[in-house]
Order: structure tokens, then C-alpha cells, then sequence
């Protein structure tokens, strides 16, 4: 009974409909005794708001938690004494801080992100870092820095944006969610990648540009026993929409695990986009069954370029052993395929559930990842032939100048933009009961999510955040984000010592992997006479 009550009615509207009742009762009881008072005023204040609450555009919590849902808000404006108090106890663990959120927040509402009293990072921390500025500043004409990504073998090359929205898949995002952001990136001009869920019918309302992310799962060209099938493949790579794809061999959240979407949880729209049965397990195994040795996956590579009639082809992974990087190099060397494109996702990349040990302990940081692939593609002379993507925690202008410095052409992101549609990181994306309905499910939830509203915030976060990239450059004296460098990039390594970042992480020289004897390299580069093109595991 209580449920179906809570299908009518649910619970987060309780502070509405007790205002509607208690204004009933008030009335009632005004009438039967004469006497007036302040309370029937009150309920109807409560009642009127609620109301507007519900029809309001602008705000997901109000429309999902109409009259209760301003207590947040109060909390906001009366800061930063009461809510500096409730919100500034987050715990180191916590993914963003509070000042990452609402630099998102401004951005995307297209508030000023200007704040008075200087920096409110404490300077003298290990770890602090910045941008060392110049006298000589430049002036650029645009924020719009793009760069084409497709080797020769490319007939179909595609003028990417320097950020652009990272995987995250429909069904673990919300359709509102989906059609927002990609509305927003066909304002924008930049790419939405769609996660290993593959294209649904959300991603193709409004046409913006799609990077199809094919997993282990294969979702949207598979067969009936979830083998890859060429002929679904085609079907789906056909559409104008699709720029780009990206091979998924890990995600930086959880690297080698895979997963599952429960039978439960699968639709009808959720399983026609991603070829599978309704109410069927949704299984994305923690390897691949397309190749088994990295020249099958240079292949495969090969492959997809074909059936795509030549549009960018790219794989991306979190770094694990480096010897399976270095095997992949020289699958690329020996069988002179080259993926388009390589992105690098950070072990401290998020998803809606991953198991503690994998999100804290498992896979490289994006730091040490991107540096091992820029590293290592300079050492055998193939980096003028692969672009190179980043993601992981990816949030500011800085952060991305910290990506390009590393060897980052391009950089995407995934809870920024998740902040942009209105995400308050209340961690229930795997409950289905998302307050903002940006990861539920739930159709009634996810009306919250105001869709040109939210397209609006998405397109104002990526061009704000793009203007500040475009003011770093200039305050230091650049021209181009490629121009950013390990040295431009300073860190406090104590209380009395800065160091470039170029002085903390490794830099090899062009082909210095192709020497007979590179003994003297760094030592994770030993690992390179250890690697095999036909094999992932160590040469023995």
C-alpha cells in the first residue's frame, strides 16, 4: 500500500502536500470557528511556492523536491559562514572540492567566476601548483583551439575541440541527461563521447558530434552471443554523427574489472541501443574477445578504420603493467597500423560504482599514464602519427594546461560536465533516486532535468572554461595550448623548495627506445626489451 501510495505521491514531495493539506485544514477550521489567523497565510505561501516549484525550469532539485528543496539554496546564500560550516567538512576523499564545484556551477549558470581576497589555496602546501606568467603576454583572437585528429591511413579526419565531454553512457545517465549534453555540445562545437552504452536515440535527437565508444560488452555491434558483428557496426558508424571511435580496453575508475547493468535495470530503450535482450543482464567482460595479442588489436584497429570507410579510429586505456603499453608500440612498429588516436584515462576517473580498492588502489594516475605514452611514442618516432586525449579529474583551464604540459593534444571531461547539468555529487547515482535526475532511470525524476535549460549550461561551461584556457595561454605568453610545456608548470616539493614539473617526471628523447642499448633510460623504460608485439604478457 505504501508504495503505490509513493508511486502517486512520492516522498520527496511530502513537504508540498503537507502544506496543501494543512492549508485545507486551516481553511476548514477558520470557517467552523470564526477565528482567523497567520497560519492559513502561511500554508498558502508554502503551497504557491511548491507549485511554482514544480513548474519552474531552472532548478532539478525544486522540481524533484518542491518547498524542502530551497533549504539548499538557503545554505548557498547565507554563506560563507553557515554554509562554509555544513559543506567545508568534506572529507579528503571527497572527488571535487566544494570552490571545483562552484567554479562549474558559475560557469555553467554564465555567473562570474571572479573571486575577491587572491587565492584561497594555501601556497605554502606541498603540491601546490601554478603558471609561471610572462611580461611579453600575447593576444589571441579566439578561444576556439581545435586539432585534427587522423593519420594518413584517415580519409575522414575530424577537427577536434580541445575539451570535450567524456564517456559516460545512457543508462547510467538519464535521457535528459544524454540530450542535454549533447545539445549542448552542438551549440558548442565540441564532441560528446558516449560511453560503452553505445548510440541510443537520445544521442541522435539533436546531432551533436558523437565519439562511439565500443567496450568489451560491444554494445550497439554485437551478435546475439555478444561477439563483435561487423554488420552492426556498420549500421551504427554510418551516421554523419559519428566522428570518431574509440576502442574501451579499460576506464580509469576500475581497470580491469568490467561489469554488469542488472536485468532489472534494463529497458526497452536501454537494450535496443545497446543490442541486448529486455530485462537480460547486461554484462561488459574485463577483457576483450575481438584480439587476444596486440597485433590482433593493431587489426582490429584496422578493421573498424575500414568498416568506418576511413574515419578516426583510436583506443583508450588506463595504464596498467607498462610492458603492455610498450607490446601495444610495437604491434603499431611491426605491423605499421597506427591507431588515430590514444586516450589516456587517469586512475582517479569516476564512475557511478566501482568497487574501493579498484577507484583508490588499481591503475595509473593520469600524471604518470600520460607521461609513459607521450614518453614512449616519442622514443620510437610515432608521435607526429597519434593524437593523444586525456581524462581523468579534468575540471579547470589549469587542469587542462597541466594535461597539454604532460603531452595532452585534447582533454575531456565527465563530472564537469555533470556539474554543469545540475549533479550536486550526492553519490546515489546506483540507487536510481538521483535528486537532480542526471543518473536515474526513473522517468518521473529525470523530468526535473529541463533539457534546453541544461544544453544551455553545458555549452556555457565548455566556453568559459575554454575563454580561461585562452587567458592562461595569453598570461604566459603562448600562442597555442601545444605550447604548454613541463617547464611552465611549477610545484612546491617542500616548504623551501619549487621544482618544474619538468625536473619531477620523465622526458625521453626522440627515438631514444630505438638504441641498442638503453640501459640508461628511466627505469620503468627497461620494460621495453621485455615487450613483445604478439604477446601482452612479458617476453620471457
Amino acid at each position: 500500500m505504501l508504495e503505490k501510495v509513493n508511486e502517486i505521491y512520492p516522498m520527496r514531495y511530502t513537504a508540498f502536500l503537507a502544506s496543501v493539506v494543512l492549508l485545507f485544514f486551516s481553511l476548514v477550521g477558520a470557517s467552523f470557528t470564526g477565528l482567523s489567523g497567520w497560519w492559513p497565510v502561511l500554508f498558502l505561501f508554502l503551497s504557491l511556492v511548491g507549485l511554482h516549484d514544480l513548474q519552474q525550469k531552472h532548478h532539478a532539485i525544486l522540481r524533484n523536491y518542491p518547498v524542502i528543496g530551497h533549504l539548499r539554496f538557503l545554505l548557498e546564500y547565507i554563506r560563507p559562514e553557515i554554509r562554509q560550516y555544513f559543506l567545508e567538512s568534506e572529507t579528503d576523499a571527497a572527488p571535487f572540492s566544494r570552490a571545483q564545484r562552484s567554479l562549474v556551477y558559475a560557469r555553467a549558470k554564465g555567473e562570474g567566476d571572479k573571486r575577491p581576497f587572491g587565492t584561497q589555496l594555501d601556497v605554502k602546501a606541498i603540491g601546490y601548483e601554478w603558471i609561471n606568467h610572462s611580461i611579453a603576454t600575447t593576444a589571441l583572437e579566439s578561444h576556439d583551439f581545435r586539432i585534427s585528429v587522423g593519420t594518413s591511413a584517415c580519409t575522414q579526419p575530424y577537427s577536434i575541440s580541445r575539451f570535450n565531454i567524456s564517456a559516460m553512457s545512457f543508462g547510467a545517465l538519464s535521457a535528459n541527461a544524454v540530450l542535454a549534453l549533447n545539445l549542448g555540445a552542438k551549440r558548442g562545437g565540441f564532441a560528446h563521447d558516449t560511453g560503452e552504452g553505445s548510440i541510443s536515440r537520445h544521442h541522435r535527437t539533436h546531432g551533436g558530434d558523437l565519439i562511439w565508444e565500443i567496450g568489451s560488452g560491444y554494445f550497439g555491434c554485437r551478435d546475439a552471443h555478444g561477439r563483435f558483428s561487423p554488420e552492426h557496426f556498420t549500421e551504427n558508424v554510418k551516421s554523419a554523427q559519428v566522428k570518431m571511435v574509440e576502442i574501451k580496453l579499460s576506464q580509469g575508475a576500475k581497470p580491469g574489472h568490467g561489469g554488469v547493468l542488472p536485468g532489472a535495470k534494463v529497458t526497452e530503450e536501454i537494450a535496443q541501443a545497446r543490442g541486448v535482450g529486455i530485462g537480460e543482464d547486461c554484462i561488459s567482460p574485463s577483457s576483450h574477445s575481438s584480439f587476444t595479442t596486440p597485433l590482433e588489436l593493431m587489426q582490429f584497429v584496422q578493421q573498424l578504420r575500414e568498416l568506418s570507410e576511413g574515419k578516426p579510429v583510436g583506443i583508450k586505456l588506463c595504464i596498467g603493467h607498462p610492458w603492455e603499453w610498450f607490446a601495444i608500440v610495437k604491434a603499431m612498429m611491426e605491423s605499421k597500423i597506427y591507431p588515430d588516436f590514444v586516450v589516456v584515462d587517469g586512475a582517479e576517473g569516476g564512475t557511478g560504482a566501482a568497487p574501493l580498492e579498484f577507484s583508490d588502489h588499481m591503475g595509473m594516475p593520469l600524471q604518470e599514464g600520460l607521461r609513459l605514452v607521450q614518453n614512449t611514442l616519442v622514443g620510437v618516432g610515432l608521435r607526429e602519427h597519434i593524437r593523444v586525449g586525456a581524462s581523468g579529474k579534468i575540471i579547470s583551464a589549469f587542469d587542462m594546461a597541466r594535461a597539454f604540459a604532460l603531452g595532452a593534444d585534447w582533454c575531456n571531461s565527465a563530472r564537469g560536465f555533470m556539474f554543469a547539468l545540475g549533479c550536486i555529487q550526492a553519490q546515489a547515482c546506483h540507487t536510481g533516486n538521483c535528486p537532480t535526475g542526471v543518473t536515474t532511470q526513473d522517468p518521473k525524476r529525470q523530468m526535473a532535468l529541463v533539457v534546453p535549460s541544461k544544453a544551455e549550461r553545458v555549452e556555457n561551461f565548455h566556453r568559459k572554461t575554454m575563454q580561461a584556457l585562452q587567458e592562461l595561454l595569453e598570461a604566459a605568453g603562448l600562442r597555442d595550448p601545444s605550447e604548454f610545456s613541463p617547464r611552465h608548470i611549477m610545484q612546491r616539493v617542500s616548504e623551501t623548495q619549487v621544482l618544474h614539473l619538468s625536473e619531477l617526471v620523465d622526458t625521453l628523447a626522440p627515438n631514444a627506445l630505438l638504441q641498442k642499448d638503453i640501459s640508461s633510460l628511466p627505469v620503468t623504460y627497461q620494460d621495453w626489451s621485455l615487450a613483445s608485439a604478439s604477446r601482452f604478457s612479458l617476453n620471457a
